[in-house]
């Protein structure tokens, strides 16, 4: 009834998933591949069915003494825990009746000593409601998405001074393209992690080139690079994420010297003409840091004037008495980290 699968079994992995009515690209191995090669731990997907509820979740799968906090302090290959990968995850479920599944997961949770889990629930999917019998569900902020039902759509939604930036961009000659090829991922790769440098972004933000290959290789039919030029150089660029009708805002970067010429206004706007030409029904923006009203929360409502939804994280402490011995090897102030031995 609970099956489990590794990434050597990647085909039966992603026909698994594409068989769920709400399956997103956060879900499918090449997705989790390239998170993998980052070391953010071994992805697993579980898959429940009993004839009458089924499920699918997706998790990394992380030895805890990896963590540069605890070296020394406790050997490899005995405590583990379970995260989201990067993105959003959770359990799907089908069917009105997940109690057997997750007194099904637990037990295997058990038997394998995971310690803790923590959830990033997809906020276009709502997959939290059915899981809130099992984990610790918490709301954070809002988040914002496009509704691709039509370019008149798109358009009437866009603030009007966001539309003013659009038209700026367009006033000054900038182009937007999209494809996937190794020279655009590695143009990517040097405009995004500027970028980061210049927002003091933390050491785990910045991808490595081996990353960028997988996405090309293991996620082709789903993952692509939108970019703007000016004068045949790139001057912004996004990674953008296309699966079962959803499509999502993945990764972004620009070059802060154009950034008055509203690049990045201009392939957000291209995107969802794209994505409403080809199937998609939202685009996917999210929200701002730490799930706060920042400026780049404000960035991306000016694409947006309808209902926004909201981000919810599931927390599950599965063994209390390691989860206590792991806190005992540090010293920690306390903090709304989760888990908390990982502060």
């Amino acid at each position: 009834m609970l099956e489990v699968y590794t990434l050597e079994q990647s085909e039966q992995w992603d026909d698994i998933v594409r068989s769920f009515n709400k399956y997103d690209t956060y879900w499918l191995s090449g997705y989790v591949k390239a998170f993998q090669l980052h070391g953010d731990g071994e992805p697993i997907l579980f898959a429940y069915d009993d004839g009458k509820t089924r499920g699918i979740n997706v998790v990394m799968k992380r030895d805890i003494a990896k963590d540069k906090r605890f070296t020394g302090k406790i050997p490899e290959g005995q405590y583990y825990d379970f995260a989201t990968p990067y993105g959003y995850g959770g359990w799907i479920i089908e069917g009105e009746e997940p109690d057997k599944l997750f007194d099904t997961y637990q037990k295997w949770i058990e038997d394998n000593q995971i310690i803790s889990e923590f959830v990033r629930f997809h906020p276009m999917i709502g997959n939290h409601e059915k899981c809130r019998s099992f984990y610790e569900v918490i709301q954070l902020g809002e988040v914002v998405h496009m509704e691709l039902t039509s370019p008149e759509t798109i358009w009437e939604n866009i603030i009007s001074k966001n539309r003013n930036m659009i038209r700026k961009a367009m006033k000054n000659d900038i182009k937007i393209y999209n494809g996937r090829f190794p020279e655009i991922y590695e143009n990517f790769r040097v405009i995004y992690n500027a970028t980061m440098d210049k927002d003091n972004a933390e050491e785990y933000y910045y991808f490595g080139p081996e990353f960028y290959t997988s996405v090309l290789q293991d996620l082709s039919k789903n993952a692509q690079v939108f970019w703007a030029e000016k004068d045949n150089q790139v001057i912004a660029a996004s990674i953008m994420l296309q699966a079962n009708g959803f499509l999502n805002y993945h990764l972004s970067g620009s070059i802060r010297e154009y950034s008055s010429l509203a690049p990045t206004n201009l392939l957000l706007y291209e995107a969802a003409l794209w994505g409403f030409a080809n199937g998609c029904r939202t685009l996917y923006l999210g929200g701002g840091v730490g799930s706060g009203e920042d400026s780049l929360f404000k960035f991306k409502r000016a694409f947006y004037k309808g209902d926004l939804n909201h981000f919810f994280i599931g927390k599950k402490i599965h063994n209390k008495e390691l989860y206590d011995f792991l806190l005992s090897k540090r010293e920690i102030e306390e903090s709304s980290f989760f888990p908390l031995y990982r502060s």
